[in-house]
């Protein structure tokens, strides 16, 4: 059983989704939480909540593609909870849109947020995680939400599968780069899960005629990834670092 407590976890795009979900299931592993996300009234009302149960949580508005504030994000995360321990780079947007249609700022946007705002917020998290000596304990977690469409091509989204492709790509690359600083970097690749990015798509006929065409023929339930998420941000972690793990429900085959 993954014991957290004490360990202080920040989250992007904690304000709804996967990283709401993720928030919710570390508190009740004992760990200190800061919700960063844009829309700051979702996250002052799901740190309410997390309080009220008795989880110590603060609420940072944060807009990930502006770089220059993740660490000055980070020094308030420090200052109010405590060292950081823990980095889920969670935020993430789709990428929908023919080559020959998507516009270059829909196509930057898309990297803005899926690729550059993870390798930038891995490395303000790593800087502090080295200066803490929370690194040096064999503490730091940092973990990237990829997703299998890094893995494989999905149609009609090219920009988005290139995006993830390059979040795996990076964080083997920081792994190694942070290998001997012992600084564990790695990713988890999720198939389809509803959330709010995407309940709109899998409502209408075509979504319903995509989950038919899967294996399973169904959508992941959202606690699938609880399992990996606390064996990577947990002491298990000590020894996993540079992997990208898949958890589909068979839907990449």
């Amino acid at each position: 059983m993954t014991d957290l407590t004490g360990k202080t976890i920040a989250i992007t795009g904690a304000s709804s989704g996967l990283g709401r979900h993720f928030a919710g299931l570390l508190a009740a592993k004992g760990a200190k939480l800061a919700l960063m996300a844009r829309r700051t009234d979702r996250l002052e009302a799901e740190v309410d909540t997390l309080r009220a149960s008795g989880t110590d949580a603060i609420a940072l508005p944060l807009d990930v593609t502006d770089i220059a504030a993740i660490g000055p994000a980070l020094d308030r995360v420090e200052a109010e909870l405590g060292p950081l321990s823990v980095m889920i780079n969670n935020a993430g947007i789709g990428g929908e849109g023919m080559a020959l249609d998507i516009t270059p700022e829909h196509f930057d946007q898309t990297f803005a947020v899926n690729t550059r705002a993870v390798y930038f917020g891995a490395r303000e998290a790593a800087k502090r995680m080295l200066a803490s000596g929370v690194a040096a304990a064999r503490d730091a977690r940092i973990i990237n939400i990829a997703s299998i469409a890094g893995l494989t091509v999905l149609p009609g989204l090219t920009a988005y599968c290139a995006s993830k492709a390059a979040v795996i790509s990076m964080t083997k690359g920081l792994a190694r780069e942070w290998a001997r600083q012992h600084i564990a970097v790695n990713a988890i690749c999720p198939g389809y899960i509803e959330t709010e990015i995407n309940a709109h798509w899998f409502a209408t006929e075509g979504g319903q005629k995509q989950i038919a065409r899967l294996p399973r023929k169904r959508l992941m339930d959202i606690t699938a990834l609880d399992d990996a998420l606390l064996m990577l941000t947990g002491p298990a972690a000590g020894q996993i670092t540079g992997t990208a793990i898949t958890i589909d429900d068979g839907q990449v085959l």
